[in-house]
């Protein structure tokens, strides 16, 4: 029997809720293959900061440094200024597990509508790969104001040749802010040759590289390189490169298309919200960030949904996704195949449906739903 440990953290809002009946449903499909599941659960979130002022200690990093992966319900709550729970969470378990790639399946289910005409679950069916760790997400940058606000401008305008649009003289309340963004050669080779050996994984016989290299010339003329690069060593694999405007027309227009797309932080992270709604809406969408050779987080990508929590209305088949993805992850295959055949086959029946979709059932009769599924196999 395989057996894995796995770190549970429900979280804010929604999240206990899905998670929850994620959980019950990763246990009966891996009782019936023969797997053990052993559950360790951490209470942090809001509720926990709010009462002890505790975060995420990196004495529990180091517990979860040991075992498999991390199953994660959701982070985030009004009564805390926005950005703490997300940063001191969220980002440093991403961080310090260098969980480099997030992972989007964009699949459409059957019984699922999409707001795109015509298109049905044959047309939307392929992987967004997005680079984690990089790019404008490393937090280097700024704000300032009056005095300090002059001497940097000067400084910028120096550096950058007079390039700058800003050519007037800034008053004492006037602000400027700039965020960096970097790309690093390994970094970048990583994530593209993960995108890479999925396409091979899957059978699939497209990898299309997303950035912005006609504009952010340095940056992303980087990122094409390394592409081009790898993409030698996968003669099998037709490639192509677009701009992150053109692909989100596409997206909507040309779903079919796609097979696996390999994209920088940033805009792999506008285009992954733009995927989630064409499969149907974030209740369905799951996510993961993985490290292929260390521990990897799974989690629903619709956030906490605050002002539902406590009504069970919340769809949880973003989670059970998640958790089915994770087991994939894992190596455990079929796993994830019977959790994604319950699951479709409770969407296209159409008679449990949440709220979001149209339905009135609660979150535990969805997740009961997909139980029922899979005990009949």
């Amino acid at each position: 029997m395989n057996n894995y440990n796995i770190a549970l953290i429900p979280g804010d809002g929604i999240g206990p809720e899905v998670i929850r009946e994620g959980k019950k449903i990763l246990e009966v499909a891996s009782k019936q293959q023969g797997v053990q599941i052993n559950w360790t659960e951490y209470p942090f979130g809001a509720e926990h900061y709010l009462k002890t002022g505790e975060l995420l200690p990196d004495s529990v990093l180091t517990e979860i440094k040991d075992m498999d992966a991390i199953y994660l319900g959701a982070v985030g709550d009004p009564r805390v200024k926005t950005g703490i729970l997300e940063k001191e969470i969220l980002l440093k378990l991403r961080f310090y597990f260098d969980q480099y790639i997030n992972l989007r399946p964009i699949k459409l289910y059957k019984g699922v509508p999409t707001p795109l005409k015509d298109k049905k679950p044959e047309d939307i069916n392929f992987y967004v790969v997005r680079e984690n760790t990089e790019d404008f997400y490393i937090g280097i940058g700024g704000r300032f104001k009056g005095k300090t606000s002059r001497e940097q401008l000067k400084v910028f305008r120096k550096l950058y040749q007079a390039k700058l649009a800003v050519n007037f003289e800034l008053e004492d309340e006037e602000e400027i802010a700039y965020q960096v963004g970097l790309i690093s050669k390994p970094g970048t080779q990583r994530v593209i040759r993960y995108a890479f050996d999925l396409a091979t994984k899957k059978g699939l016989n497209r990898v299309t590289s997303v950035d912005k290299a006609n504009v952010l010339t340095h940056v992303y003329g980087l990122w094409r390189d390394c592409f081009t690069e790898i993409a030698q060593q996968y003669p099998g694999i037709e490639t192509e490169f677009t701009f992150v405007d053109a692909i989100t027309m596409w997206f909507l227009r040309k779903p079919e298309w796609f097979k696996v797309v390999v994209a920088p932080n940033m805009f792999g992270d506008i285009i992954t919200d733009l995927g989630a709604m064409i499969q149907g809406g974030l209740g369905i969408a799951a996510g993961g960030n993985i490290n292929p050779g260390g521990v990897s987080m799974f989690e629903p990508i619709h956030g906490s949904a605050p002002k539902y929590k406590g009504k069970l209305i919340a769809n949880p088949i973003a989670t059970i996704l998640a958790g089915a993805l994770m087991m994939d992850t894992l190596g455990e295959t079929k796993i994830m195949t019977a959790i994604e055949k319950a699951v479709e086959e409770v969407l296209s029946e159409g008679i449990v449906r949440s709220a979001d979709l149209g339905g009135n059932s609660s979150t535990c009769q969805v997740g009961e739903a997909v139980v029922q599924k899979l005990k009949k196999g």
